[in-house]
C-alpha cells in the first residue's frame, strides 16, 4: 500500500471517464482547479488573520498593564 503506479492510475481514469463521461471531464478538472484555489486563499487569509492576532496580542497586554497599574 504505497504510491499509485502507472497501472492504477490508468485504471481509475479509465473508471472516472466511464462515471462521467469525457465531455464532463474538462468541467470537473476546471471546478477541481477553482476549488482548490479557493482553498488554498482561504487557508492563507487564515493563517493571515491568526498571525496578526498574535501580533496585536502583546500591545493589548501592554494596554491592560498599564490601566491596571493607574
Amino acid at each position: 500500500m504505497g504510491r499509485l503506479g502507472p497501472q492504477e492510475l490508468i485504471i481509475i481514469l479509465f473508471i472516472v471517464i466511464l462515471l462521467f463521461g469525457a465531455k464532463k471531464l474538462p468541467d470537473l478538472a476546471r471546478s477541481l482547479g477553482q476549488s482548490i484555489k479557493e482553498f488554498s486563499k482561504a487557508k492563507e487569509e487564515g493563517f493571515r488573520a491568526i498571525a496578526e492576532a498574535d501580533a496585536d496580542k502583546p500591545k493589548e497586554e501592554k494596554k491592560e498593564n498599564e490601566q491596571a497599574k493607574s
